[in-house]
């Protein structure tokens, strides 16, 4: 069976543990927040593979605030939401900023840079609203369903593609996921 966005909704909503991640940013009043990549990409890998779920690497919160682009409010948020919700490995970023490291135009919004994160399965992301787990999929969901791993727009080049076999070796993707196909 493929997984729909409802599925995938169900799956974060059904998971106690990302749940409380999910309210405590809430509770962190970011704005334009979302959680994504290996959050999302993570359990709805392992339950398609019918694997038990493991521990959160990281927690990839990205919120877009061109107001305050100093990375200090990375900081700040990542110690108020340690303090919260201890043991979590939070990392919180402004993508306001951003586009300096990755030296692009300015983003507009939380949703324009996570479009641009290297495999089309990672630029998906989870936020809260009144108590609502909202997915988005940059670039669909159906590489995220189906298992596989191909290039976002940004990384469809030979220096993307050669970081994305990087990644994937040094994460470990195909030895957790064997039914993974790389598409690139």
């Amino acid at each position: 069976m493929v997984m729909s966005t409802q599925d995938v909704v169900d799956l974060i909503e059904s998971d106690p543990g990302a749940m409380r991640v999910l309210r405590v940013t809430a509770g962190l009043d970011l704005p334009d927040w979302w959680i994504g990549a290996g959050f999302i990409r993570n359990r709805v890998w392992d339950a398609i593979s019918d694997l038990p779920p493991r521990p959160d690497r990281d927690v990839d919160v990205a919120y877009f605030n061109p107001d305050k682009p100093d990375p200090h409010q990375d900081t700040s948020a990542e110690a108020r939401a340690r303090l919260a919700l201890p043991g979590t490995p939070w990392e919180i970023r402004n993508q306001a900023r951003m586009h300096l490291r990755n030296g692009e135009a300015p983003y507009p919004s939380t949703l324009a840079a996570m479009a641009r994160w290297p495999e089309t399965a990672t630029c998906v992301g989870v936020t809260l609203q009144r108590d609502a787990v909202h997915l988005v999929a940059c670039h669909g969901l159906d590489d995220l369903v189906t298992m596989v791993v191909r290039p976002s727009p940004t990384f469809d080049n030979e220096a993307g593609r050669a970081k994305i076999r990087h990644r994937m070796t040094t994460k470990g993707w195909l030895n957790r996921w064997p039914g993974l196909r790389l598409e690139i």
